[in-house]
Order: C-alpha cells, then structure tokens, then sequence
C-alpha cells in the first residue's frame, strides 16, 4: 500500500509517530508499506525490505515551515505510476484526496481521516456564537467536498465514533471506525516511579503531596492551551498542584504569556526518549487533554494505557477515553468544568486507571484486514 501522507514531517507529532509504527508493524502483518510524502528533494528513506518513505519535492506550508504539501499534481500522479500500488490510503481531507481521486490508477482507494478540519477550525471559532447547526450551514461547502471524496473513495476510515457519527449525520458514505492503539510494549502502570514524581513536583517547586498534572501536544491553538492552564489555575486555589506542559509549535509565545510568572506551570519540550516518556506518563497524577478537535487522542490513550486517569473534553476523539471509564469528561473549552474536574478527580485521591487500550499492531491488523477486504472486492 501507498500512504499519500501530507501531514508527514520529520520534526515530530503524532503522524509521525503513528507512520513510523506503521512503517515496523506493517510489514510484520505481510503488508509492504510506503510513505509518500512531500519534502525539499526526491528522497528514499529505507527502513527494511519492505518499508520506506519516498519523498517528492514539495514547496514548505508558510504558516509552519516544518511542513510541506504537495504542490504538483503531475508529480505526484508520476509517483504512483511508478509505485504501482495495490491500494492507495491518503492522510488528508484537503487538495491531496482530490488529485488521487483523479490519478488514473485501478486500484481501491482510502481516506483516513487524520484532520478534523470542522472541529479544529470552524467550531472553534463560532461555538461560543451560533449553534452547531448554523455552523454546518456556513461550512456547507467542506462537507460537500467530503461527502463528494467518499463517492470516489472505497472507503472512509474513522478513528473515533464522535467523528464518524458527524460523517454520517452529514451523508458521508463508505465510512468504518477502525480506532488506533498505543505503542506496544512501552506504556505500563508499572512504570511508575515516585522518585521521577517528586523529582518534577520538585522542579514545579511543589512537595510530594501535591497533585502532578501533565498535558502533551502540538503547540496549536485548537489544543485549547489557555483553558487547560486557566482551569489548573484556579483548581491550584483549593490545593497544591504542579502542571507540566510538553509541546512545540507556533502558539509557544501564546503558551508562555498564559503561564505568566506561576511558578507551578512549566513548559518544556516534547520528550523523545520513549522510556522515559512512558515514566513521566505512568508517574503523573492525571493527564489533562484541552482539545476537542483530536481524531484519536493518542496521548491520552498513552495515558490510560499506563494506568493514568485523563481529563478529557466532552466532544471528540478524547471523549472517547474518558467515557469508556478511563477518567472524567468535562464540558468542552470551559475552564471552570476543568477545573471542576480536576478537583474532582484530587478529592478521590487521584485513583489509577485499569482501562484496556489496544496497542498499534491491533490496530494495523484491523486496518490491513479491512483493506484486504477492499481489495479482494475490487478484483471481483
């Protein structure tokens, strides 16, 4: 299979985690996989005998130049004549989807849906103004230009129930929820380490009996960063708590300004060592998720999957983590139900999760599966 990945960079984020499994599991299930992704110069990235990224040359997005998108249809079409797939799987709802629609290769065809574009953008923005509704009427044209994709898709790959709920509500055909996992053999409740717990209390300036919070993501505006800090905030008035943010991206000067001068909130960098990310998870009291607009919640299925309550949003892929008994949900974008929760949460003494979370090769084998099925139908 060919992955026409568009969200793929180097630096970092979840795609980039999830393609690198993607590139070790496939392979392992009888799968060959490559990645097609845009970049500065043609480029092939082995990663085994049956793995690699071939990168096209690309122009870099303006807004973040980690990124790139493809920007030549002919090239890209040139690809996959020469990668002869036998089925094609694209990462993005926006101009990518369209232009493999048109490539005139005989092979089925896969969208998932790693964007959320309505809730990360559109929702975000008129929530607080205009009924969902009203919204949708205003976005018409996105939903026509998914609802047309998914006529010319065999299939439209959901990884949360919220999400593919929305797509049918919307007339969106073809769609199967197929949820993600976690990376196996890393996250653990026995991971847990009090020392590295009170050695981050400690650096928040906080004793042991503090609650330890920990929140990750991309430093991005639909990440909700101000109310996730607002509501430790004011939560940290009944009792002592320490947040630690983990991120990169364009919001940090935004980040920075709502932390001020609280010496209990620290932003530090994304922690590439796994082990010992999979320690700082394990270790913390909860993990807060601030974002609605997630299509899984990796993060927070890191969490749970290390024994760890979340603290997740009532809409979206988060959602899913925290109803299935995982922690607590709070009403989305609303510092004081956070916070609310957050209290809640310390009142019971921070209890562990014991929720089951399917690792990444679960889910592959489920992917694989369903576009072995898609396969054998296009032949017939």
């Amino acid at each position: 299979m060919v992955d026409v990945c568009a969200f793929y960079t180097p630096h970092g984020g979840g795609v980039k985690t999830y393609v690198e499994q993607k590139l070790k599991i496939g392979p392992e299930l009888g799968a060959e996989i490559v990645i097609l992704a845009p970049g500065d110069r043609y480029e092939v990235i082995e990663r085994g005998p049956k793995a690699r990224i071939v990168m096209i040359p690309s122009p870099r997005l303006i807004v973040d130049k980690n990124y790139w998108y493809f920007g030549d249809k002919a090239a890209l079409h040139a690809a996959l004549d020469e990668l002869k797939p036998d089925l094609v799987e694209v990462g993005s709802p926006w101009r990518s989807p369209s232009w493999v629609a048109e490539w005139r290769g005989n092979v089925p065809r896969s969208l998932f849906m790693h964007a959320d574009p309505m809730t990360a953008y559109a929702y975000r923005w008129f929530d607080p103004l205009l009924p969902r509704s009203t919204t949708d009427r205003l976005f018409a044209p996105y939903l026509r230009h998914i609802r047309g994709l998914s006529q010319k898709y065999d299939s439209v790959i959901c990884a949360s129930r919220d999400l593919q709920d929305r797509l049918v509500a919307g007339g969106v055909d073809h769609t199967s929820l197929i949820p993600m996992g976690v990376e196996e053999g890393v996250f653990s409740p026995a991971n847990r380490d009090p020392a590295l717990r009170a050695a981050l209390l400690a650096e928040l300036g906080l004793p042991e009996t503090a609650g330890l919070l920990l929140t990750i993501g991309r430093l991005s505006a639909e990440k909700r960063w101000s109310v996730v800090i607002e509501a430790v905030k004011r939560a940290s008035r009944e009792r002592p708590l320490g947040l630690i943010l983990l991120g990169e991206g364009r919001e940090k000067p935004q980040v920075l300004r709502a932390i001020g001068s609280n010496p209990h909130i620290r932003l530090l960098d994304p922690v590439r060592d796994r082990s010992r990310f999979a320690a700082m998870l394990a270790s913390a009291d909860a993990v807060i998720h601030g974002g609605d607009a997630e299509t899984f919640g990796l993060a927070t299925a890191e969490a749970l999957a290390s024994g760890t309550p979340v603290i997740v949003p009532d809409r979206g892929a988060a959602a899913d983590h925290g109803i299935s008994g995982g922690g607590l949900v709070y009403k989305a974008a609303n510092c004081q139900a956070l916070a609310g929760a957050i209290g809640l949460l310390a009142a019971q003494d921070w209890p562990r999760s014991t929720r089951k979370v399917q690792t990444m090769r679960d889910h592959f084998a489920q992917l694989f599966a369903h576009y072995r099925d898609l396969i054998t139908a296009h032949q017939a």
